[in-house]
């Protein structure tokens, strides 16, 4: 097949619909889906019947409800389209009620005590807003999960809900600037996914990546990423035929996989889609990490999606290019040709800039874990410190703006600020700055903080609630204003006076920037357990019942599952390294030991007056180690078990990171001072140096 024919093939989509569906049908589902209405019984049921018979042409036997719950990956239960019936045949059936309405025990997933180990009614709904597709012998219907009562018990049905809010408010503010015609206003996004491959062999010679996706111990190699050599490199052939396969599989599964190359450690690279809506973004997401992870070991690698699998070098991000788009093909974070469209431009843009300043703390939240907090503030991430780059020239118009000045743009133009007079506002005429959490990239913000591993869900449900918010008060402020464009400007100009601390234009890695930013009173939230309180304050709670998007109770349910999944995690990576130290690390540099006492001892049956320095040396320093290591094991077993105790789940937080942590670092460190010294072929697993050498 053709590229053309290949993309989508494997997915229920406009074209299939329109041309298999009858008219009225069709007509019916495509209004349901661009208005968000309800999709009524018999249309179902046609639907239902007709995506059966295409699925089946398609190779399919099963159907599953795909959802994504709090457990951060995909969830599925298959059914057969086969019913018995009488005389001992069966057919193949499908109904409308299949379709749009699944259940699923709810008891059994993550749910912070929204639902009881007996309560376990739970209903997947389906989302016509992103087209069912095949995986396999299975035709995936995307759906949104719920409790009994209606609990949101996903990472897709705020997410919606979120995009609910978006869209009614910024089409208020649409509306005063004239624009009768638009429908909907969409968030966009385009999610970068970063990953590692190592070779399969060596990754299943090392317990620490096959339990907790990222080396608890590891040396330096000779050769890291120092010289810059990889970035943008050649690609492998084994590498480019892995790519070329995730593309080809990710393409029939309408994934718009656009952009691949080599990112700057060893055995990363990344991968970009074209931009779409936020859910069916958030899906495709899903999707490309589920592939890359089966693809992988048809071409002998395993991949990696942990937010730092080696230390030493570069982890892997997930940057989130947001934006809104209107049903009617309007960016509306584009700079516009006329006045009154950059009046538009700047009133969206400052309504960003305020919720970020406002909500500083959700959207670190939104990207907090154990894993991510080991790269954020690295010499690759942005720093747990939110703010937002605009570039030199956007925030020259803006301070223009504030100061009721004119505005001078070089040798190319000059424009007076007023906004009703307001010309065209240049794009990409600034660097880009890769330290910044938030960056204006020319008709979009980019996201940088989320990790590999992440759901991109809870980011844009932030993003879009938050930006909602302010939207709402723009709006109830514009719609009692008996002068439009005069409230359009002051509210531009308020903005920027109120919540230009949260724009900065340096290096973001700089310890300058953190004092800089404790002047400002930006807040600084290092880890997960300093971050996740801020989640149920009284504020945030206010925020997202307004804006519908949480209620009180799910909002304390998802702080309850966040701080207990920091917890597992760290307890997960603590037992594996005592259990890799007591059965492989320690009982090796014995052996070494043995060794090389061993070897002292014949050499001194041969040559009895000579002295062995180098061996004694070697000999002590060995015996050293393994002192500090037993008793480095010692202590992280100790405070192992003291999170048994019945303590509140942010103080068992506080003692992973302050106390568990701790204990794991400084056993690591003794580790990787003997894996310099054991010979390699005595050491227990592979070392960095082959680790991140992919042939």
């Amino acid at each position: 097949m053709s590229l053309q024919e290949t993309f989508g093939s494997l997915v229920f989509n406009d074209a299939v619909m329109r041309q298999r569906l009858p008219r009225e049908t069709y007509r019916i589902l495509h209004r349901t889906i661009a208005e968000g209405r309800t999709l009524n019984a018999e249309v179902a049921s046609v639907v239902a019947n007709t995506m059966k018979d295409w699925a089946i042409e398609k190779g399919a036997t099963h159907y599953t409800h795909w959802f994504q719950p709090m457990t951060g990956i995909t969830a599925e239960k298959h059914d057969s389209f086969l019913s018995p019936i009488e005389g001992g045949g069966a057919i193949m059936e499908f109904s409308g009620k299949e379709l749009v309405r699944g259940e699923s025990d709810a008891s059994s997933f993550p749910n912070g005590g929204l639902r009881s180990t007996f309560e376990a009614r739970g209903y997947t709904a389906w989302d016509p807003t992103s087209y069912a597709f095949i995986k396999g012998n299975t035709l995936c219907i995307p759906t949104a999960f719920c409790g009994y009562g209606g609990q949101a018990l996903d990472k897709k049905t705020p997410l919606l809900r979120s995009m609910q809010a978006l869209n009614h408010h910024a089409k208020r503010i649409l509306r005063l600037f004239g624009h009768q015609d638009i429908k909907k206003v969409t968030a966009t996004v385009g999610p970068e996914q970063e990953y590692f491959l190592i070779d399969r062999d060596l990754y299943e010679k090392r317990k620490d990546l096959i339990y907790t996706g990222r080396t608890l111990f590891g040396a330096r190699p000779p050769k890291g990423q120092e010289l810059d050599d990889h970035y943008f490199g050649n690609l492998k052939p084994r590498v480019a035929a892995f790519m070329r396969e995730v593309d080809e599989e990710l393409w029939k599964l309408g994934v718009s996989a656009k952009t691949e190359h080599n990112e700057a450690a060893p055995c990363q690279h990344e991968l970009a889609p074209i931009f779409t809506t936020a859910n069916i973004a958030t899906d495709h997401n899903q999707l490309t990490m589920e592939v890359m992870k089966r693809v992988a070991p048809k071409h002998g690698f395993a991949c990696l999606l942990h937010e730092k699998p080696f230390a030493g070098v570069n982890g892997s991000g997930k940057h989130n290019n947001w934006s809104m788009s209107t049903d009617t093909g309007m960016n509306l974070l584009e700079p516009g040709e006329t006045p009154a469209e950059n009046a538009q431009f700047l009133l969206f843009l400052v309504a960003v800039i305020k919720a970020v300043d406002l909500h500083q703390d959700l959207l670190r939240i939104s990207i907090a874990s154990a894993g991510n907090d080991h790269r954020l503030g690295a010499h690759e991430a942005p720093p747990a410190i939110i703010s937002i780059f605009l570039g030199d020239e956007l925030m020259a118009i803006l301070e223009a703006l504030e100061n009721h000045n004119a505005y001078v743009a070089g040798e190319r133009m000059e424009m007076n600020i007023g906004v009703k007079t307001l010309p065209k506002i240049p794009k990409d005429t600034t660097d880009r700055n890769r330290t910044s959490p938030l960056a204006f990239t020319g008709n979009k913000f980019e996201f940088r903080m989320p990790g590999s591993a992440m759901s991109i869900s809870e980011a844009n449900v932030v993003i879009n609630t938050i930006v909602a918010d302010v939207l709402a008060e723009f709006a109830d402020m514009l719609e009692k204003a008996s002068d439009i464009r005069a409230a359009v400007e002051q509210i531009v100009v308020d903005t920027i006076a109120n919540h230009k601390r949260i724009l900065f234009d340096g290096n973001n890695y700089s310890e300058a920037w953190k004092e800089e930013a404790a002047r400002r009173g930006l807040l600084n939230l290092p880890s997960t357990p300093d971050a996740l309180p801020y989640y149920i304050h009284p504020k945030n709670i206010a925020l997202f019942e307004r804006q519908r998007v949480y209620t009180s109770e799910e909002m304390h349910s998802r702080y309850e599952i966040l701080l207990e999944n920091y917890c597992k995690v760290i307890s997960i990576e603590a037992h594996t390294m005592l259990d890799i130290v007591n059965k492989e690390i320690i009982p090796a540099i014995i052996r070494y030991s043995r060794q090389i006492s061993e070897a002292a001892l014949a050499k001194r049956a041969f040559l009895p007056d000579v002295e062995l320095p180098c061996e004694e040396k070697l000999v002590k320093q060995l015996s050293l180690l393994l002192s500090g290591i037993s008793e480095k094991t010692e202590a992280l077993q100790e405070s192992v078990q003291a999170l048994d105790a019945a303590w509140p789940p942010l103080d068992q937080a506080r003692h992973c990171r302050d106390s568990i942590f701790q204990a794991m670092q400084a056993l690591r460190s003794l580790v990787d001072e003997a894996e310099m010294i054991v010979e390699e072929s005595v050491w227990p697993f592979p070392g960095y140096g082959a680790l991140l050498t992919t042939k």
